[in-house]
């Protein structure tokens, strides 16, 4: 979207504007149940009606009914979950970041978890098209005693197309804390196709992806090692504290999603006691 020069003026400029919008989502126990307490939102931003395929938790689903993000659009995502809820919250499909003319578009999604509360954070990939200039900053704040299961996983051009990052910026943070305290703090920086190579970049991989779970222990780290994995990814697990991090690289955003919702699938009776419940909205 951009604004109209006024036509009486010669040096009018058409800025680029973009959409605005904010979607601030609070999450508090309720009886046997989690319910979806707050809701606010401004823009092309919401969420379906809350699912409760197994009882107590919440399962959530977010809306961007433009379908895609361009240069000069600014999205921010607040997730609150109160003490003792539990809530699921993933997307209906790959979001899709796609060519600028030169402005940067930017994506914030904070993520808040009170003591005893569980957020399990399951978007599908994000996709970068060729040309594309993102700031994309996910934060996840946890008190003593909050759970957190989670991945991101970032498709750098489209590889079905044989498509690469080649050309664009992007900047992608994920952070972690806990009581203010960093767990982790993680940054990839693509430049017009820097970084995509190379033994210190991403060795050519266009997908890579992070899977995060905390409360987790030596035992689980081993379980996570002994799983078989995929065939189309290069993958490692690793123990921060009681961080669980599973990082993946792959041709293919597939793979990772396969790795990934299995590990997870391995990890939630573990961690949480109960058995993974796949989103209705994956199945479609």
């Amino acid at each position: 979207m951009t604004n109209h020069p006024d036509p009486g003026r010669a040096d009018a400029r058409v800025e680029p504007r973009g959409w605005r919008a904010r979607l601030e989502l609070g999450f508090a126990a309720r009886a046997d149940r989690t319910v979806l307490a707050r809701k606010h939102q401004f823009g092309p931003l919401t969420v379906q009606r809350p699912f409760y395929p197994e009882g107590g938790s919440c399962h959530c689903y977010l809306l961007h009914s433009p379908g895609g993000v361009v240069g000069g659009d600014r999205l921010e995502v607040a997730v609150q979950v109160g003490e003792g809820a539990h809530a699921l919250i993933t997307t209906p499909g790959a979001a899709k970041f796609y060519r600028s003319a030169g402005p940067r578009a930017e994506q914030t999604q904070r993520l808040v978890v009170a003591a005893g509360g569980v957020l399990e954070w399951f978007p599908q990939e994000n996709i970068l098209f060729s040309g594309a200039n993102l700031r994309l900053h996910t934060a996840v704040e946890l008190a003593a005693g909050a759970r957190f299961l989670g991945w991101e996983i970032q498709c750098l051009g489209r590889p079905v197309v044989a498509e690469r990052f080649a050309v664009g910026q992007a900047d992608l943070r994920l952070d972690v804390r806990r009581d203010g305290v960093p767990l982790l703090l993680e940054r990839l920086w693509l430049d017009h196709g820097q970084g995509l190579d190379g033994p210190t970049g991403l060795r050519g991989y266009p997908i890579t992806g992070t899977l995060l779970a905390t409360g987790a222990a030596a035992g689980d780290l081993a379980a996570v090692r002994t799983h078989a994995g995929v065939a189309e990814t290069r993958w490692g697990a690793t123990l921060v504290g009681d961080l669980l991090v599973v990082r993946a690289l792959a041709q293919g955003s597939e793979p990772v999603q396969r790795l990934f919702t299995t590990l997870w699938g391995l990890l939630r009776p573990r961690l949480l006691g109960r058995p993974a419940c796949l989103p209705r909205i994956w199945s479609t």
